[in-house]
C-alpha cells in the first residue's frame, strides 16, 4: 500500500543521526514517512545531522527541509513549532525520537549531571515539544503525536536514569492521549527493544571500550525472536502505521517493538 501520508505533513525530531554502520531510528522514519508521500521537517541538535536526512529525502524525490533545535530549552521548542506551522502549513504528525542513554549507571554509581541530562532529554523535551505542537493540532481539528519509549520502561535494569525516563515517556504518552480525544489528537508510543542503530551499538561499543561486532553479537544472543536485534526500519514501520489514518481509532497504545522480549515480563 503506498501513499499511506499522501498529502500530510510530519515533523521528526531526532531525525538525524550519530555516524555509524547502520541507520537510526530517526532518520528511517523520517525517509518512510516521506517515500509514503508525508512533507517532513528533519528535526535534530545538530543540524548537519537533519539536513543529511532532509537530503536524502529530495534524492528520492520527496520532500523535506531541516531544521536545528536542542528540544530541552523551552524557548528552542516554541521556536520549533512556530517554524514548522510557517513551512508546513498544518502539523498532521509529530514524531518524538530523541534518546539517550550512554553514561547511565547503577543507583549507587549514576551521577547527578548524567541523571539530569538523560531526564531531560528523553523526558522534559518530549514534553516540550508535545506541550508547544498541541495547539496547532488541536486547532486545526486533530493530529498525530508518537512517541519514542523504550523496553527498558517496563523491563528490569540497573540502569536507572533511561528506565525512568522511559517509564516517564509512556505515562506522558497517556496523559496526552486522554486529554486531547475532544480535539481529535492522538497519542500512542512504540516501546523498541534491542535494535541495531549507530547510538545503541555503536556507541556502546565505544564508551565500553569493545568492537561493534562483540556488542552486537551480545544483543542479538538476548532477542527471543530469531535471535537478532531489530532494525530501525522495524520501529519506523510501527510509527507508519501509528501515523497513518489507518490507526484512526487508536489513542493511547503503548506498543512493543522487540523480538518477543517484553512477552516474558510481568
Amino acid at each position: 500500500m503506498a501513499g499511506r501520508l499522501a498529502g500530510k505533513t510530519a515533523v521528526v525530531v531526532g531525525a538525524g543521526q550519530t555516524p555509524g554502520e547502520t541507520i537510526g531510528n530517526g532518520r528511517a522514519t523520517a525517509l518512510l514517512f516521506a517515500r509514503e508521500g508525508a512533507t517532513v521537517l528533519c528535526v535534530d541538535r545538530v543540524l548537519e545531522r537533519a539536513a543529511e536526512t532532509a537530503d536524502m529525502i529530495l534524492v528520492e524525490g520527496g520532500q523535506a527541509s531541516a531544521y536545528e533545535a536542542d528540544i530541552t530549552q523551552e524557548p528552542a521548542c516554541q521556536a520549533l513549532a512556530s517554524e514548522a506551522k510557517a513551512r508546513l502549513g498544518r502539523i498532521d504528525i509529530l514524531h518524538n525520537n530523541v534518546g539517550i542513554g550512554l553514561r547511565d549507571r547503577s543507583i549507587t554509581q549514576l551521577q547527578e549531571a548524567d541523571f539530569d541530562r538523560i531526564l531531560s532529554v528523553n523526558l522534559k523535551g518530549m514534553w516540550l515539544t508535545i506541550k508547544h505542537f498541541l495547539p496547532a493540532m488541536r486547532e486545526q481539528g486533530g493530529g498525530a503525536i508518537v512517541n519514542i519509549s523504550s523496553m527498558a520502561a517496563v523491563a528490569s535494569s540497573n540502569l536507572v536514569a533511561y528506565g525512568m525516563s522511559k517509564a516517564g515517556v509512556n505515562k506522558l504518552t497517556r496523559i496526552t492521549a486522554a486529554g486531547n480525544t475532544q480535539y481529535m489528537v492522538r497519542c500512542n508510543c512504540i516501546m523498541p527493544g534491542l535494535m541495531d542503530t549507530p547510538m545503541a551499538v555503536g556507541g556502546r561499543a565505544t564508551e565500553q571500550g569493545r568492537s561493534t561486532d562483540e556488542i552486537r553479537a551480545g544483543r542479538d544472543a538476548q532477542v527471543p525472536l530469531g535471535r537478532k536485534m531489530g532494525t530501525a526500519w522495524d520501529v519506523a514501520h510501527a510509527a507508519l502505521f501509528l501515523a497513518s489514518d489507518e490507526a484512526r481509532f487508536i489513542t493511547g497504545a503503548i506498543l512493543p517493538v522487540d523480538g518477543g522480549m517484553s512477552a516474558g515480563v510481568g
